[in-house]
């Protein structure tokens, strides 16, 4: 019988581009999930097919596919140079995590064969400290073997995401903190809105922007922006990099604003952090769009209580935090804009904390 596992996508409740900064960021894992059915096989071989791609691919585990492809044979790869002796095997992916839409599709398929490897190599995923290295190797495979210059936040997440909670996450001391996300209570809800602007974070415009954040912290005598302050920010010449700083500066704070908002219940002030973090990416960091600005200018104007983009930029989410009563009307209301505007037609998913990698089912059979 195959072996079957799954990883969650991930939603940033607040926190973007701070990963890579050694900045904070609270993401929580979704309850879409990618995933992965794996046989495995008596030779090295690697026979590749997702329900989402036209194409499969098949290779050796020494092999170096691109695109799709890249994201599991990197994970293989990476277990592999860290010594745990994956072999080859037959795999069919499925996901409900919408590819391109900056909800981390990339990091779920990624975790997801993680997963499963270990699960056929017999590993227990059950120890937080094995989890925590299992979402190093999908980072480095991410950044050095398909070439996306990401930070750790979506393998993190997705490796130690807790329904109920979000994941306060701190760079700098690698420490990790479940925040409760008790929306359900307050008859809150949510709303991501699929912009289906898609966008790659291999191509240029992300690596573009950590560029700049290390250009910002090498100006000020600084090994990382996690160390720099706003009166700092205001000491670089570079307007670009004045701005790029200033975003990831004021959006470490945000991070601590929103757990402090959750922790005392305060919704309003949640929100308000909200706008505040669309306005930082839109004019300091430059990540935004047409599409994901009008899916925050028209969810809040019909009623959301707060709205920002979410994920690397460029395209994919907006989140926007709605009372349960009103998610139609708003929904409706973006839906009507996008139209007028002469965009196409979003899509949308209601966001609640879902749960991490796991093996959903154990296998012993194997093929050649």
């Amino acid at each position: 019988m195959p072996l079957v596992a799954s990883a969650p996508g991930r939603l940033n409740l607040i926190g973007e581009h701070t990963d890579y900064n050694r900045g904070l960021c609270l993401p929580l894992a979704l309850p879409q999930r990618t995933s992965v059915t794996l046989t495995r096989r008596t030779d090295d071989r690697l026979r590749l097919s997702s329900v989402q791609e036209e194409a499969a691919w098949e290779g050796s585990v020494g092999d170096h596919p691109t695109g799709w492809a890249a994201y599991v044979a990197g994970v293989v790869s990476t277990l592999r140079d860290e010594g745990l002796d994956v072999p080859g095997f037959d795999a069919a992916i499925d996901s409900d995590v919408p590819v391109g839409s900056g909800l981390s599709s990339s990091a779920a398929l990624e975790c997801a064969v993680a997963a499963g490897a270990v699960g056929l190599l017999g590993l227990d995923l059950g120890d937080p400290a094995f989890r925590r290295r299992v979402a190093r190797i999908c980072i480095s495979a991410e950044n050095d073997y398909v070439g996306a210059p990401t930070g750790g936040m979506d393998q993190t997440v997705a490796m130690l995401g807790r329904p109920g909670h979000a994941l306060l996450l701190d760079f700098d001391d690698d420490s990790v903190t479940p925040v409760a996300l008790p929306l359900a209570d307050a008859d809150l809800v949510l709303l991501v809105v699929d912009t289906r602007v898609r966008h790659t974070l291999t191509d240029g415009s992300y690596g573009d922007r950590r560029a700049e954040c290390a250009q910002a912290a090498e100006a000020l005598g600084a090994a990382s922006l996690r160390e720099v302050t706003l009166a700092d920010v205001d000491r670089l010449d570079d307007p670009v990099l004045r701005r790029r700083a200033r975003h990831v500066v004021t959006e470490n704070q945000r991070v601590r604003d929103v757990v402090a908002a959750l922790s005392g219940g305060d919704w309003h002030r949640l929100a308000g952090i909200l706008d505040d973090s669309h306005v930082s990416m839109r004019d300091d960091f430059e990540i935004s769009c047409r599409e994901l600005d009008l899916g925050v200018e028209s969810a809040r104007a019909a009623g959301a209580l707060g709205a920002r983009m979410t994920g690397g930029g460029f395209g994919g989410s907006a989140l926007a935090l709605v009372t349960a009563a009103a998610v139609d009307d708003v929904r409706r209301a973006v839906t009507a804009a996008f139209a007028e505007a002469d965009l196409r037609e979003p899509a949308y998913l209601i966001a609640t904390p879902g749960d991490a990698a796991r093996i959903d089912s154990a296998g012993v059979d194997s093929v050649s």
